[in-house]
């Protein structure tokens, strides 16, 4: 490498997140290694800049940034298959979600994503489980939900999901959800308490609910025809600096989703937490979900799931 190889990774929130945390330690592994060999910077928020939070997407497939993340769900027009793990109730725990989206499962989603777009798939974040919050009153069953207008995410799945709630799902990207949140033409989102936090949801929402509904993944994505062209030894440091970043990332998020309940709290906020019978009964309403996803997804997918479709 006769000049300094340019890497340029972003994401879509301050400095200070865990996922902004994760990238600086990538690079400066990368640092680490290569020295001036490498010349690495990075663009925390690309939302600070204009751009909206899916254009992550197109700015890593076209070579504007190397390297970013995103929640899986943004990915599933293009790639149908990923919609499973946007399944409702999917995982229990955050061990189970993620022995499954670092085993096999993960592998044939990162490979079915790398068949329609110029990314290699290195890893996976984790977003973690999603709770609603709105501005209208508290969550306890699925009719509580009857016609709140609530922000998904670009997913067919999701969308279905609050259907069956009730509720009327608006797909919007993150820009426009906080834009509308603000005004107060957004009844409800549902997001990991972080990212509530993060975005400053929880300064106009007052009723919280924690429902663990989905369990959402954040692909580490690569522009493939940049990565595929480096020296090996540079896509070996890479690949292990991204391994480290996700675990350093997991162990982050604990703690964000701590210090996020207890800010939620001290806004005044109230948070309420289901019972057993109540959580049933949201995974009762969405079980005609199950029964459409055995005609959408192979086999070679639906076997690996913890819940049998």
């Amino acid at each position: 490498m006769s000049r300094p190889l340019q890497i340029r990774m972003g994401g879509y929130g301050p400095a200070t997140t865990g996922f902004s945390r994760a990238l600086k330690m990538i690079g400066d592994r990368l640092v680490a290694e290569f020295g001036d060999e490498v010349d690495v910077k990075y663009v925390w928020n690309i939302m600070d800049l204009g751009y909206r939070a899916e254009d992550i997407l197109w700015l890593v497939e076209h070579g504007l940034l190397t390297l970013g993340y995103q929640s899986s769900s943004y990915l599933t027009d293009r790639v149908p298959e990923l919609g499973v793990v946007d399944l409702p109730f999917l995982f229990e725990t955050n061990g189970e979600a993620r022995e499954a989206m670092d085993g096999r499962l993960g592998e044939i989603l990162a490979r079915k994503i790398e068949d329609r777009v110029n990314h290699r798939i290195l890893g996976y974040f984790e977003n973690g489980f999603r709770q609603i919050s709105n501005r209208l009153r508290p969550i306890h069953t699925p009719a509580d939900m009857a016609g709140m207008r609530i922000r998904v995410l670009p997913s067919k799945v999701q969308a279905r999901t609050f259907e069956l709630l009730g509720a009327v799902p608006l797909r919007l990207d993150l820009t426009e959800a906080i834009a509308m949140i603000k005004a107060g033409t957004l009844d409800a989102q549902e997001n990991p308490f972080a990212n509530t936090v993060t975005y400053g949801v929880h300064k106009f929402h007052r009723f919280h609910a924690i429902t663990n509904h989905f369990y959402v993944s954040r692909p580490i994505f690569l522009h493939r025809t940049a990565f595929d062209a480096w020296p090996i030894r540079l896509q070996q440091v890479m690949r292990e600096a991204v391994r480290a970043a996700v675990l350093f990332q997991r162990e982050l998020a604990v703690v964000e989703d701590e210090e996020a309940h207890a800010a939620i709290k001290n806004q005044g906020c109230e948070i309420t937490a289901l019972t057993a019978d109540q959580h049933q009964a949201f995974a009762a309403a969405v079980k005609p979900i199950y029964g459409d996803a055995r005609q959408v997804y192979p086999a070679e997918i639906s076997d690996l799931l913890p819940r049998r479709i």
